[in-house]
C-alpha cells in the first residue's frame, strides 16, 4: 500500500512539473531590449526599438496565455562586456524570457554566448554579422532583418556588373565592418573586380580627413563605406568636403532610413542600396509606420520595424506553444512562417536565418520626395533565397 501512495506522489509530482514547465514561468512574459540607447546606433535602433515592441506587445493585446507581457531595456554602449553583463543579469536576476533589439555584432556575439547558456530567444533585429548563423550559430538565435552576405549580393554585385571594377573600403574597426568587408571584397573578386585598399575606422570616428584621403590616392572607382549610422553620415559627408564623391561612386553598404534623412539630399541622392524595409513601399509599411511616428516621432528603421515583426512573431509562438519555454517556442518560431509588412515571403530556417525578400533602392532626389518619408525608390525586390548563404549543414538545429 506504501509502494503504490509513494508511486502515485511520484507520479503527481511528475504531471504538476509538466504542467509548470508547459505554461508562463513568473506568470508573466518579459522581453527586454539591447542598443545602443546614447551613441553611433542610437537612431538605427535604441529607443525606437523599444517602441518597436511595445507597439508589437499592444497589437497583440497586451497579455499572452493571460499573462501579462513587460519590456525591460537597457543601453549597452557598443560594448560587448557591459551587452553580455545586462543580458546574464536580466536571465538570472529578472527572469527576462528573452532579448531583443542588438545593434553591433561584437555586442550581440556576446549577449549570444549568455543566452544560448540560459537557452532563452535571441531576437536580432540590427546587428548584420553572418556569425549568428554560421560560426557561431545556436539553436536560440533569430537573425531576422538582414545579414552582410544579402547587402552584398544586393547592393555590390551590380555595381561590379556596371562597371565598377577597382574598389576602397573605409570600415568600422570591429566585426561587424570586419565581416561586411570580407563578405564584399569576396563578391567583387568573383565577379571580375579587386580591392585596392582598405581603411579601418575606430567606431564613433568624427573625422575623417586621413582616411578620406587615402582613399583618393588609391585611384578606386568605387569607395564602399562599411559603416552604419553616425559613422556612415560622418564619412559621407567628409567624403563630399574633400570630392571624394565626384572621383568615385560612393556605396553605401548598411544605410538606414535615419542616414538618409540626417544628410542634405545632395550628397546622397542616387544612391543605389539594399535594405529589408522602408516606410514608404506600399500601403501595409505607410500604415506601419505612421503609427510608428505618431507612438515615436520618426520615420522607422530597417531596425526598428525587424524588432517590432520579430517580436510579435515571438508572441505568436508563446501562444501556440502555451508556454515561454526556449526550446518549445523556438520550434514554434520555426515551423510558422512569419507574415507581415516587414517579413514577405519569409521563412525562420533551422539554423535561425529569417530569409525574406530584401529589396535595390535608390535615394531620390530633393525635388522627387513628396514628404519626409518618402526617400527611397523601389528598382528591384530581391528574393531572400538569392541573395543570403544557404544553411551550413552545422548549423542545422532540426536535426540535433
Amino acid at each position: 500500500m506504501n509502494k503504490l501512495v509513494l508511486a502515485t506522489a511520484v507520479a503527481l509530482g511528475l504531471a504538476l512539473t509538466q504542467v509548470q514547465a508547459e505554461g508562463i514561468s513568473d506568470d508573466k512574459v518579459k522581453i527586454g531590449v539591447l542598443a545602443d540607447m546614447g551613441g553611433t546606433y542610437a537612431d538605427v535602433c535604441g529607443k525606437g526599438c523599444v517602441a518597436a515592441v511595445e507597439m508589437a506587445i499592444a497589437d497583440f493585446g497586451g497579455k499572452v496565455l493571460d499573462k501579462p507581457i513587460e519590456v525591460v531595456s537597457a543601453d549597452d554602449q557598443n560594448k560587448p562586456d557591459v551587452g553580455s553583463a545586462v543580458v546574464r543579469e536580466w536571465l538570472d536576476k529578472d527572469k527576462v524570457d528573452a532579448i531583443g533589439g542588438i545593434v553591433a555584432s561584437s555586442v550581440g556575439l556576446a549577449a549570444a554566448k549568455v543566452a544560448n547558456e540560459a537557452k532563452k530567444p535571441l531576437l536580432i533585429s540590427t546587428a548584420g554579422s553572418p556569425a549568428f548563423t554560421t560560426k557561431q550559430c545556436s539553436p536560440y538565435n533569430a537573425h531576422w532583418a538582414y545579414d552582410v552576405v544579402a547587402l552584398a549580393n544586393g547592393t555590390v554585385k551590380p555595381l561590379v556588373a556596371a562597371g565598377k571594377k577597382k574598389w576602397f573600403f573605409i570600415t568600422a574597426d570591429y566585426e561587424f565592418g570586419h565581416a561586411l568587408e570580407k563578405v564584399s571584397a569576396g563578391v567583387i573578386e568573383k565577379n571580375g573586380g579587386e580591392v585596392v585598399g582598405s581603411v579601418k575606422v575606430p567606431l564613433g570616428t568624427t573625422d575623417y580627413s586621413s582616411y578620406i584621403l587615402q582613399a583618393q590616392s588609391s585611384g578606386a572607382d568605387a569607395v564602399a563605406l562599411a559603416n552604419a549610422g553616425k559613422d556612415f553620415v560622418n564619412s559621407l559627408k567628409g567624403a563630399s568636403e574633400f570630392g571624394l564623391n565626384k572621383q568615385a561612386t560612393m556605396v553605401g553598404l548598411l544605410v538606414f532610413s535615419s542616414d538618409v534623412q540626417a544628410l542634405d539630399p545632395a550628397l546622397i541622392a542616387d544612391m543605389r542600396l539594399t535594405t529589408g524595409f522602408f516606410s514608404e513601399m506600399d500601403d501595409k509599411t505607410k500604415e506601419w509606420s505612421q503609427r510608428f511616428k505618431e507612438k515615436f516621432g520618426k520615420t522607422p528603421t530597417m531596425g526598428q520595424a525587424g524588432a517590432y515583426s520579430a517580436t510579435l512573431h515571438y508572441l505568436n509562438a508563446v501562444k501556440e506553444a502555451g508556454t515561454d519555454d526556449g526550446d518549445a517556442v523556438m520550434a514554434k518560431m520555426k515551423a510558422t512562417k512569419p507574415d507581415d509588412f516587414f517579413a514577405r515571403n519569409a521563412e525562420l530556417r533551422a539554423d535561425g536565418r529569417m530569409v525574406h525578400d530584401m529589396y535595390q533602392v535608390r535615394v531620390k532626389k530633393a525635388d522627387e520626395r513628396a514628404n519626409d518619408d518618402d526617400i527611397f525608390a523601389l528598382e528591384q525586390t530581391l528574393a531572400g533565397n538569392e541573395v543570403y548563404l544557404p544553411m551550413d549543414a552545422a548549423c542545422d538545429f532540426s536535426k540535433k
